[in-house]
């Protein structure tokens, strides 16, 4: 296997990304995607995706997109491999270490493949690929991703997050927020797994805090889907005021464009926290289950709420760094740990920054 400097050679005229999920992830893809673009403007890009983060990304300009369903199983990855077999790329960016992408790669024609550095692989990646990437110098996923860019020549990066929103979701958003002229702060309350989720009454408790201290409006948003639906029921049993309840009258797309005009949003470790990247808000990120550090919102890093050390102590007997990298502590109760007087702070020190600023 090859060392992990970067090529000094010209980049390749053809590279395939391979990153399936998560939202979160594939978001941080995009600034990759972006700063490759703006560098090499002739290079073509294949993005290997999965189905669930199509109705999202499948609209970035200048991708070609090639979509696997997780759930075809061997028969879409034979699938898969006839829709490549006729390509050659110049190299694959093997960007997601999981068993499940270890088979996936096997469909992609490319002489160089290349992967995370040791501390990042995981799942026998290293056996898939014949290159590896140099440890970058950030714990964030964005460092890692971007090491591949940089393998390859990449010298600047661009921190572009935006993806194209056409006119009638846009239209949606203007009718959802309906001329709000307060800031406007937003809960997305659930992720994919519940131990990652706070608790329903401290979101009321922050909900009450910003319309009845700070004087702003308050929006609830999350997808269709009943758990989201129950906590956003929860939520506003728990609140004194009224916020205005969006959850499951989003799109994906909306949802994006809707949380890159609030002012702030207050999020467990998910997917929509990086959404926010492309705007101006405020990413208030409750981290107790994994390291803001690494998965945090990255233009936010400063407004999260991490207790991932304590809860290292409490639970392994050590703390964040003596961890591997990517450890996570899903285990439940761990965001109680997460107070609500850790959050309030991180409110108050926003709104004197916002309203300093004259925002």
């Amino acid at each position: 296997m090859s060392s992990a400097l970067p090529t000094a050679s010209p980049p390749p005229e053809s590279v395939c990304l391979l990153r399936l999920s998560a939202l979160g992830d594939c978001m941080n893809v995009v600034p990759v995607v972006r700063s490759m673009q703006a560098s090499w403007p002739e290079m073509k890009l294949t993005w290997l995706i999965g189905a669930a983060a199509m109705p999202l990304l499948g609209d970035l300009p200048g991708v070609d997109f090639v979509v696997y369903d997780k759930r075809s199983g061997r028969r879409g990855r034979r699938a898969l491999a006839a829709t490549l077999h006729e390509r050659r790329f110049g190299a694959l960016c093997f960007m997601h270490a999981g068993m499940r992408a270890n088979l996936v790669s096997r469909a992609v024609p490319a002489g160089r493949r290349i992967g995370f550095n040791r501390e990042r692989s995981r799942d026998l990646h290293g056996l898939f690929v014949n290159e590896r990437i140099a440890a970058p110098a950030g714990r964030h996923v964005l460092d890692g991703f971007f090491g591949f860019a940089e393998h390859l020549g990449l010298r600047e990066r661009r921190l572009d997050w935006t993806l194209p929103v056409c006119d009638e979701d846009r239209r949606a958003v203007d009718a959802l927020l309906d001329n709000e002229q307060k800031p406007v702060l937003a809960i997305c309350a659930r992720s994919s797994n519940p131990n990652r989720d706070w608790l329903a009454d401290r979101y009321a408790a922050v909900a009450d805090f910003a319309q009845q201290t700070l004087n702003c409006a308050v929006v609830l948003v999350g997808s269709p889907e009943a758990s989201h639906r129950q906590m956003a029921d929860a939520i506003k049993g728990h609140m004194t005021t009224q916020a205005h309840d969006l959850v499951g009258r989003t799109s994906l797309k909306q949802l994006y464009e809707l949380l890159r005009r609030v002012q702030v949003l207050v999020v467990p470790d998910s997917g929509p926290a990086h959404f926010a990247n492309a705007g101006q808000a405020a990413v208030i990120g409750l981290y107790a289950c994994s390291e803001s550090a690494r998965s945090g919102p990255y233009n936010s890093l400063r407004w999260c709420v991490d207790r991932f050390d304590q809860a290292a102590r409490a639970l392994r007997g050590k703390s964040a760094r003596e961890l591997p990298w990517g450890a996570k502590l899903e285990k439940p109760g761990v965001m109680a740990m997460i107070e609500t007087e850790h959050v309030l702070a991180r409110l108050e020190a926003w709104h004197e920054e916002h309203h300093h600023s004259g925002a």
